[in-house]
């Protein structure tokens, strides 16, 4: 972090305590000290390199930015926590590592693929923002075989109980005697899409897997396997959505 003055609130969000708004209630509930004193102005500025900032007495430090790659498996959810104790994508993280990093968009518990996360809240917004459309590409298996007017229907949009959906790109991969696989692309992402998109062409999905995010893609990984972004990939992801 440079050596600059920032808003309180925003360091204390930085530190994956809270969010930017949630932060600056903790602050106005005098639950937050800049060297030992209590401080109650959201607006405060301080200095990350030499203020010293705690939060019910545990001290805040920035979090450097992180990128992952995933290639999750089935059979865990995409959520940071799980009340009931299911198996997340997080288990697949070391504490060092996972310490502030959330998913980025939502794979389903029996879906594989490749899932970003990181703790970068801007750059994770606009990745999962329909105005960006970044394009996201899976491998699907559906029950039965897909007329060439079912293919089209996916091609320019299918209307769920949500709304039409925004046009896909869809190529036959392989027939099977049980079903047909797909290579589908999307730019948008409503919640089950493929899915959904899939039944209401009457053909339901038997098998989804995520092969590419943007420019990213599995190569090099098994399931349960993740690496770090490298420096170039960070910047194209950035540049992609206008962030650099």
């Amino acid at each position: 972090m440079k050596n600059k003055l920032i808003r309180l609130a925003k360091f204390i969000a930085a530190g994956g305590i809270a969010s930017r708004r949630a932060a600056e209630r903790l602050i106005m509930a005098g639950r937050v000290k800049v060297n030992g004193i209590t401080v109650k102005e959201p607006g405060r500025k301080i200095n990350p390199n030499r203020d010293h900032v705690e939060v019910d007495q545990n001290t805040v430090e920035a979090l450097e930015k992180k990128y992952y790659l995933l290639f999750k498996p089935k059979g865990c959810l995409t959520t940071v926590s799980d009340p009931f104790g299911r198996p997340t994508v997080m288990d697949f993280f070391p504490a060092k590592i996972k310490k502030g990093l959330f998913p980025v968009g939502r794979l389903d518990m029996d879906t594989e693929g490749l899932l970003l996360l990181t703790n970068d809240g801007k750059l994770a917004f606009r990745l999962t923002h329909p105005r960006f459309q970044v394009p996201k590409k899976y491998f699907v298996t559906v029950k039965g075989a897909p007329s060439l007017k079912d293919l089209r229907k996916l091609s320019k949009g299918v209307l769920l109980e949500d709304g039409l959906t925004s046009p896909a790109e869809v190529k036959v991969a392989s027939q099977q005697k049980k079903g047909t696989s797909l290579i589908m692309t999307l730019r948008e992402g409503k919640k089950r899409q493929v899915k959904r998109m899939c039944l209401a062409i009457g053909h339901p999905v038997l098998f989804l897997k995520r092969v590419a995010f943007a420019f990213l893609n599995l190569e090099g990984l098994r399931p349960s396997d993740y690496r770090a972004l490298t420096r170039k990939e960070i910047r194209k992801l950035k540049e992609l959505v206008d962030l650099m």
